[in-house]
């Protein structure tokens, strides 16, 4: 049994009737519940059910496929469920969240963690935020960014907006600088580090153009624009 605090539960839809699926996403689930494929298409086979339905209901058949934060018949933090087939892993990566988010949830497991905190989760943020850009793009506001260091080497001089634009418009990026030279650099620096199995960091710049004044709230932390003039 979980113990008797609060826990709030949100949820999202998106998909058409006769599209190629429907998608709900629901959010404050904690760790640790037991799911049943077999309960929830129970229930929505209980959706279909009942004297003087639509014809439609006779010939459709729904069935659940959940595709994240449940491994092993138990929700987690959020883990992809087809992966559920790989190995355990029971020694964290060195700089990564495997060992805190392991301890923070009580995994003995840290792929429940390392899965979530991944690199490549980050395609579902690129992929929303294409869409906020183009959201944005409609009102003549424009977001871009550019590298300004990697490890040691530093971009030491000002960037105007017209080489950001230049730089984005370009076919291949190689490190998102817009200075040749420095870039050239900062690859040196990084190929060091493939060498000697080290890890590098970064400073990156994001830009936003055509920006309005009062754009975001002031009274919220999280619907604020900290702006620098």
């Amino acid at each position: 049994m979980l113990p008797l605090i609060r826990y709030m539960l949100r949820f999202e839809t998106a998909g058409e009737s006769h599209g190629e699926c429907l998608v709900a996403t629901l959010v404050g689930l904690p760790s640790g519940i037991p799911v049943s494929l077999t309960t929830i298409n129970h229930e929505l086979w209980r959706r279909q059910q009942g004297y003087g339905r639509g014809g439609r209901m006779k010939i459709e058949t729904d069935t659940v496929e959940i595709v994240s934060g449940v491994r092993h018949s138990h929700t987690v933090e959020d883990y992809e469920g087809s992966a559920g087939k790989k190995k355990p892993v029971d020694r964290p990566r060195p700089g990564h969240a495997d060992l805190t988010g392991a301890i923070k949830y009580d995994f003995p497991d840290a792929r429940y963690i390392l899965e979530r905190a991944s690199a490549r989760e980050t395609t579902s943020r690129v992929a929303v935020g294409a869409l906020a850009k183009t959201f944005l793009s409609q009102f003549g506001i424009e977001i871009l960014s550019h590298v300004i260091a990697v490890g040691a080497v530093r971009l030491e001089r000002e960037v105007t907006w017209e080489e950001i634009v230049a730089l984005s418009k370009e076919k291949e990026v190689l490190l998102g600088c817009v200075d040749a030279e420095t870039e050239a650099r900062m690859k040196e620096a990084v190929d060091v580090a493939y060498r000697t199995g080290d890890t590098i960091g970064g400073i990156f710049e994001v830009r936003a153009h055509g920006v309005p004044p009062g754009l975001g709230s002031h009274i919220a932390w999280d619907t604020r624009l900290d702006g620098r003039r």
